[in-house]
């Protein structure tokens, strides 16, 4: 496990993230280490749903396998479609988990120890490859699944959003201009965007409660006519 504090005292030197470090606290970012194919399973899953919806879907996918683990490529691949569409997989999804499974019985997708030897850009070249798999999806895995410590997602609308709100500017920058700054924060980017993930949500709950809050117009008074 990556030493998060190590992270924390390293970019208090920043002056942009230092407020916001010293509000929301130690970085608490959890790493679940997972086999790479089944988290880009889940990752495609998730893809453009509610997270609920996703788990639900993916429950009915594990149902399948008659055993306790995530059911294997191979299984998978001998599965007709129609039953993964069963699941509630869209039909670009069942083409995407149905690849993602080849490439992994091919050996494109690494196993979770040959993974732990190949750094981030020699995966993210490999992984988006595969249908449905962007570089944005192989940033997470490398984040959440892998423990890499140096990606900064500048793809991700909430840490453009973040560090927009940190700034007080007006818009987002753009990915090459967060990652020219975020050249700074290495090699612990992964913990700075972290942070600017809380930033995001700091924005979030400030405009629910300043919508909470704000007067609502009286109802109009309608004349009814009289006899």
């Amino acid at each position: 496990m990556a030493d998060w504090q190590t992270a924390e005292r390293r970019l208090l030197r920043d002056k942009t993230l230092r407020p916001l470090i010293q509000r929301v606290g130690p970085c608490t970012m959890e790493v679940l280490p997972r086999e790479p194919y089944e988290a880009l399973v889940q990752a495609i899953a998730h893809q453009q749903v509610h997270a609920r919806a996703a788990e639900a879907i993916l429950g009915r996918f594990a149902a399948l396998y008659p055993h306790d683990s995530f059911p294997p490529p191979r299984f998978v691949l001998d599965l007709p479609p129609e039953a993964l569409r069963g699941c509630g997989f869209s039909g670009s999804k069942v083409a995407a988990i149905r690849d993602i499974a080849e490439k992994t019985v091919g050996g494109l997708v690494p196993s979770l120890e040959e993974a732990a030897a190949i750094d981030d850009e020699t995966l993210i070249r490999r992984l988006v490859a595969i249908r449905g798999v962007g570089q944005w999806t192989v940033e997470m895995m490398l984040m959440f699944t892998l423990g890499r410590t140096d990606i900064l997602p500048v793809d991700d609308f909430g840490v453009r959003d973040g560090w927009k709100l940190l700034t007080g500017a007006e818009t987002q920058l753009k990915p090459k201009e967060l990652a020219a700054i975020g050249e700074a924060w290495k090699p612990w980017r992964s913990v700075a965007a972290w942070y600017l993930w809380r930033a995001s949500d700091e924005g979030k709950k400030r405009k629910a409660a300043e919508a909470a809050t704000e007067p609502r117009p009286a109802a109009k008074r309608v004349r009814r006519p009289t006899a």
